[in-house]
Parts: C-alpha cells; structure tokens; sequence
C-alpha cells in the first residue's frame, strides 16, 4: 500500500516551511513514528514523522524546498521491504564518499546536506559546533563556519576557493549567506512593528538593591526546595503583571479600529537561541508562583537551545520582557511584538552613587524602558506602568501583598 508523506496543517500565522534535510534516501527502510524530515518555519523547526512503517519509495521534494500545508513530499509504500546490498558489490569501494551520508565529528552529526556543502567548502565537519536537534550540525552551521574562514586569510586553503565570495583586493573578502526563514521573519516583524505602531519609549531607574537582598537570603534554600535556581526575571515578571492590572490598556492590543482587552496576563520572555531571538510565552502569569515562573523560563531556555520549542510555545502574547542587560546592554529601546502594544527593556545593573534622604550613597542600579504604542497608550499610563514596576521592585512585599 502506498501512502502520502504531506507538510503537516500549518498554524494561521505561519503560511510555508522550508525543507531542511531528509534522513531518509528513496529505497530505505522507515519505521513508524522516524523522523523523515526537518521544516523550518519563521518561528520553530518540525520534525516530520512517518505515519506507517514501510519503504520510502519517492521524494517529490528536495532539500531547500519552499512547501506548504497539505503538499505532498514523498511516497511510502508499505508492503516493500528495503532491498539488501549485493553480496558482489560490497568489495566496491566508491572513489569519494557518498555526500548523502551523514558525518559525524566531536561536535555532533552533519545531516546530510549539511555534508555536502561541508565537501564543496572545504569545511572541517569536526570542528564545527551543531545548532540543531541534539548537536546535529545544519547547513546553516556549515555557512558560517565557511564565513569565519573566509575572513580569515591564515586560514585560506585551496578548498576554500569554491565559497561564494566576493574578492574586493588583497585580504578584503565578502561572502553572502542566505537569511533563514527565522532571520528573515525577525526583520519582516521589526519593520511591520515601526510601521504600523506609533513607537515611543519611557525610561526610569530602578534600585536592585531589596530584590538582590532578597534573592541571596533565599536563593539556596529556594533552589533546594523547587530545584530551579531563583533569578531575578520572575520578580519582573510578576511586577509587570501587578502594574498591568492597574493599567489594563498596556496589556491591551489594537484589532483594526478595536482596542482588545484581555483579562489574562501571557507575558513573552526574549530569549537568545542558535536560530536567531524567540520569544516564548508565560501563560497566565497571574496565576503563577515565582517557582513555577522561573521552572518555566528554565525549561524555555533549554528547548531554544536545544530547537525543540514549538509553535504553540511562541504563539499569542499580551506583553513582552527583553533583557538586554544579559550582554551588557546599559540602556535601550526595543521594539514591540505585534500585536502587542507594549514591552518592557531591562538592562545592566551596575553600581552608582544615588541620593537617598539627603545623602549620597552606593546602590546597584538598573536602567528600565517601556516601549510602547501611542495609539492607545498615552503617556501618562506609560510612564505610571513604569513607575509601578519601578515601585514593586524596590519593596518587594506589594508583589505579595498585591499593593
């Protein structure tokens, strides 16, 4: 019996995918539930698994390839068995080795593709760090690793010659990568967002100091408790949410001429993965403890790195939280996620001198920005929400208190 390999029914949000690698060659065995395939979308990796165990008897689509929902990819017949290798034929060494064949290195496996264009380029398979599932190394990972050697002349070889590059003279050389899919939605959203929000951003500082004193009394026997490290983005969070619920309109979005309110708080949390920013979210965040935030965040954090996060992890949102402080960032203004109308920048702590009660003193102290659409949000709500975040912050007991 033959059955159809189709892209799986995509989310609205998410119109086409992009082939990556197939770990499967026409005539090989499959079993039910392998993964045949990766597609990448503008947001997450999937992997496709056969539905029946059987052989794969037809691709239609090649790696690379721009599909969508309910197109057919291969063929699996059922019944066939995988034929095995002529007894004759098995002292025949190939010349070279077959490009189809996955590599491994100290630094995971190289899908197939990612094989063959490590061969053209001249890439060293083993010394190439995987992005992908379980350290298996992309054809992304193989470009760039292709780009640092470009750029450096100590390291040019012959193999390297045929990298597409520009030579402008001498040791001055340029290459040109393809976006990928996540890349290229990153840049789509950003100009959507400053096009069609009107973007201003309020700043104020706040004093870490009660919360990094609360955070070390707690933060071992806390960590023995729940098995999750206690951080400082939960108290933001739950913060946020507290002056979300005295200012609404924040957490609010626009909808054509209709300003929606929501009566729930899903926080987006920015996160830096191999693949590019993603930004998972914490579902009804008023009805989380700081355990179950941080657990959350943790395991958010894990499924970046790893590709394993998935389209229901990163879909809806009604306010976002970017820490920029995380690489040294001392102050900025980012950008709204659509549909949201605003988000919220932490950045570097760092120590100043302040004046507290007439006096001069030493606090570690930390630049905050909100970002935020003037189309609905006027700058008096702009500018309280932040001082309510500023507020709760600096006394942390009205977050328990709910004050």
């Amino acid at each position: 019996m033959i059955i159809e390999v189709t892209v799986p029914t995509l989310p609205e949000s998410v119109s086409e995918a992009t082939l990556m690698t197939w770990h499967k060659k026409v005539g090989e065995a499959v079993a039910r539930d392998e993964n045949l395939i990766d597609l990448e979308t503008d947001k997450v990796v999937l992997e496709l698994p056969a539905q029946q165990a059987g052989v794969l008897v037809e691709i239609i689509e090649q790696d690379g390839a721009t599909v969508t929902s309910g197109q057919l990819l291969a063929k699996i017949d059922t019944a066939a068995t995988a034929a095995a290798p002529s007894p004759a034929a098995a002292p025949v060494a190939a010349p070279t080795p077959a490009p189809a064949v996955a590599s491994t290195s100290a630094a995971g496996i190289a899908l197939p593709a990612a094989a063959k264009l490590a061969a053209e380029q001249g890439v060293n398979v083993g010394a190439v760090a995987g992005s992908g599932r379980d350290g298996r190394v992309l054809k992304e990972d193989v470009k760039s690793a292709a780009a640092a050697l470009a750029a450096a002349p100590a390291l040019k070889s012959a193999a390297q010659t045929t990298a597409p590059q520009i030579i402008a003279g001498g040791n001055r050389t340029e290459q040109r990568v393809p976006m990928s899919r996540l890349r290229a939605r990153i840049a789509e959203r950003l100009l959507q967002s400053q096009a069609e929000n009107a973007i201003l951003t309020t700043f104020n500082e706040v004093n870490m100091k009660p919360v990094m004193d609360l955070r070390n009394k707690y933060k071992e026997k806390f960590e023995k408790e729940f098995g999750v490290k206690l951080g400082f983005m939960s108290f933001f969070v739950k913060a946020a949410v507290a002056a979300l619920k005295k200012y609404p309109i924040v957490n609010a979005s626009v909808d054509g001429t209709d300003i929606v309110y929501h009566g729930y708080f899903d926080i987006g949390i920015a996160i830096g993965s191999p693949r590019g920013l993603v930004v998972p979210i914490l579902r009804n965040t008023e009805d989380m403890s700081i355990a179950e935030i941080e657990q959350a965040i943790a395991d958010y954090a894990v499924k970046a790195k790893d590709g394993k996060l998935a389209l229901e992890d990163l879909t809806g949102g009604t306010f976002s939280i970017t820490n920029g402080g995380t690489f040294g960032s001392m102050m900025s203004t980012p950008i709204i996620n659509p549909p949201q109308s605003a988000i919220l920048g932490m950045h570097a702590t760092k120590e100043r001198a302040v004046v507290e009660n007439g006096q001069v003193v030493v606090r570690p102290m930390m630049y905050l920005a909100l970002s935020y659409d003037h189309r609905i949000i006027d700058g008096r709500e702009a500018v309280l929400t932040l001082v309510a975040i500023k507020d709760a912050l600096e006394d942390p007991a009205r977050l328990l208190l709910d004050l």
